[in-house]
């Protein structure tokens, strides 16, 4: 089982993530935007995948900073949204879980977004 969570160490979400996986037993990488942003590729596997709208995190306080021309181009343009994610990794809902869990989905790879005790459960456990 191979997983990566991606966040900020300090999000108390994070932590409930960090919590679960090791009440699970489940090994991880932890990936911290404060120390390394992520890629492009990755942002942008995520939103093709989840939507813009499940990845974009628009309750935190990055989002209602800025200005109100950047919220209106990420609203309208998905490739504005990615760049401003990309710029921005802190308006990414956390936590991000991503990798392959041989175990409970056969090899087939897990990608979550947010922190969700039944859909920890269902995959890791």
């Amino acid at each position: 089982m191979t997983i990566t969570i991606y966040g900020i160490k300090s999000c108390s979400t994070m932590k409930k993530a960090f919590t679960k996986l090791d009440a699970l037993n489940v090994s991880y990488e932890f990936h911290d935007y404060k120390n390394k942003a992520s890629t492009k590729r990755s942002i942008q596997r995520w939103v093709n995948e989840l939507g813009i709208d499940k990845v974009l995190n628009k309750r935190g306080t990055t989002w209602r900073k800025l200005e109100d021309s950047q919220k209106q181009a990420a609203d309208a343009n998905v490739d504005a949204a990615i760049d401003l994610l990309v710029e921005n990794t802190s308006m990414i809902k956390r936590p991000m879980v991503e990798g392959q869990c041989d175990d409970k989905t056969q090899g087939q790879p897990v990608l979550l977004c947010g922190f969700n005790e039944d859909e920890f459960n269902t995959n890791f456990s």
